[in-house]
């Protein structure tokens, strides 16, 4: 059984003490492939470091964080595209819109959006989408490029059906499952019981969101497989379904 972390910031300093540790545990686990969503400037080169190490495993994807969209956004984002004439990459991420920290910033977060968006379309990859407080005017901004061959994943969705509809009718768009859906009271559950699993892929972004019954400690990609086997629990299929209709829909969402 091989189930894909469709992102995880193993990166990250929350792992400097037991990264290659980390790693084996996930594949062990039947988590063998990571996908790493960058940030900024500052994060590309410990994704560097992992996508070289761990070329098997370790996946990474090029792009500016809405929350890290500043005054030099311009800047910093033609540095980290410029990345992708020298590096594969399997996505363009992790990008969005987020109005829960800084509303004020929408403006930019949005230019910065589309910019990466194109820039997607224009090297035929996938997007990882951050959308924090955003779902909607994201599907707006996406319904603009609709029919044009763009695809990605809505990661960490944790929202209504009705949203989830919407995202399913872009065409060629995800939802990227993870450790909310184990949460007691979070109704994700109810959700996916009415989503079919080929619009779903799994995560963790890790370190953050850790499932049941680790809740508030430090997340890692072995635990995908407890997201897999609440998602099977769900929809009352077996593990061994879900993890392989979800990786089969990862590796086609992300060339792997």
């Amino acid at each position: 059984m091989r189930i894909v972390d469709t992102h995880c910031h193993l990166y990250s300093k929350d792992f400097d003490e037991d990264r290659d540790e980390v790693i084996a545990r996930s594949v062990r686990m039947g988590v063998d492939r990571i996908l790493l969503p960058n940030v900024d400037l500052d994060t590309v080169d410990g994704m560097h470091d992992l996508m070289q190490k761990y070329p098997e495993v370790c996946r990474g994807m090029i792009g500016l964080h809405p929350c890290d969209v500043g005054e030099d956004w311009e800047h910093e984002l033609s540095v980290l595209l410029a990345l992708a004439e020298s590096h594969t990459y399997c996505a363009v991420g992790e990008i969005g819109v987020d109005l829960y920290w800084d509303k004020t910033t929408q403006g930019i977060q949005e230019a910065a959006f589309i910019q990466q968006v194109e820039f997607a379309l224009m090297k035929d990859l996938p997007i990882a989408i951050h959308s924090r407080n955003a779902t909607h005017r994201i599907i707006e901004i996406l319904k603009g490029f609709k029919g044009k061959g763009l695809r990605g994943v809505f990661h960490c969705f944790s929202e209504s059906y009705e949203l989830a509809q919407e995202i399913i009718k872009l065409d060629g768009f995800s939802l990227g499952i993870g450790g909310v859906l184990t949460f007691k009271n979070s109704g994700l559950g109810e959700v996916l019981k009415k989503v079919d699993l080929q619009h779903i892929v799994l995560e963790t972004d890790s370190p953050y969101l850790s499932p049941m019954p680790h809740r508030g400690k430090r997340n890692e990609p072995s635990y995908t497989r407890l997201v897999a086997e609440k998602l099977a629990d769900v929809k009352g299929l077996t593990l061994f379904e879900v993890a392989e209709t979800t990786t089969r829909n990862a590796e086609k969402l992300f060339g792997l």
